[in-house]
């Protein structure tokens, strides 16, 4: 159970919200621009101050960064971003940046770690030249796949995927989709996919909540949401989709 309150200026960006992610699933948290779908997001990752409410992981209580040092928190969820460029140090070669997790939680050699890195850019589709270049020498589908191997690393639990393929081309959209999708059947991650997108969240997600003005209004199966959607907010949003 997550439940944020987040306020600014004494308005509440997030009220009330209250949904669970199970092992394995894709949650899709899905609403426009100004919704509170990002803030959640980040206010689970530790990026956004809970003013109430709490936020639990496996049955402890994460709301608080000490809470999180107790446990495996920071390894355990990860998070992709949207700006694939702005969350690259581009100062950094790949190698780097992809290993920078595995530096902060694993102990691992020189050369374990060269070997873990290359085998996540194989995940993702990269070569291995890839290795010593820096952010600006690919493309927005390439970086938004480095991000991704950095994001799963550490064999992560829960990776908050916040508009991951909203900046990209379509064609390109669903290589990374389908590469986010293979690396969860093969280590059983869960997602939190945020996005404005229900085209891109049918195709991803398992469940989805619909959020409106710091609220979530619906939630239900991807079936339930798509088939039978109860709320006139919903309703609207697939007849935009639809049009």
């Amino acid at each position: 159970r997550r439940i944020f309150n987040g306020v600014v200026d004494n308005v509440r960006a997030v009220d009330g919200v209250s949904f669970e992610i199970q092992p394995g699933e894709t949650f899709g948290l899905v609403g426009e621009s100004g919704s509170g779908k990002s803030t959640t997001g980040r206010a689970i990752i530790g990026l956004e101050k809970v003013t109430s409410g709490e936020i639990t992981f496996e049955g402890h209580d994460v709301t608080s960064h000490k809470d999180r040092k107790e446990i495996d928190y920071d390894q355990d969820v990860q998070m992709i971003f949207q700006d694939s460029f702005s969350s690259l140090n581009p100062r950094k070669r790949i190698e780097s940046i992809i290993a920078e997790p595995l530096k902060n939680f694993e102990n691992l050699t020189p050369e374990q770690e060269k070997i873990k890195v290359l085998q996540l850019m194989k995940i993702v589709g990269l070569s291995p030249d890839a290795l010593y270049k820096y952010p600006h020498q690919f493309s927005g589908g390439q970086r938004q796949r480095i991000g991704i191997a950095r994001a799963v690393a550490t064999n992560p639990k829960l990776v908050i995927a916040d508009e991951p393929v909203s900046a990209l081309d379509l064609s390109v959209q669903a290589q990374v989709l389908n590469f986010m999708k293979k690396i969860q059947r093969n280590m059983g991650v869960s997602y939190l996919f945020i996005s404005h997108d229900l085209g891109v969240v049918r195709h991803m997600c398992d469940r989805i909540a619909i959020m409106n003005r710091g609220q979530i209004v619906e939630i239900g199966s991807r079936e339930d949401i798509y088939k039978h959607p109860k709320h006139l907010y919903t309703q609207r949003l697939l007849e935009r989709i639809q049009a």
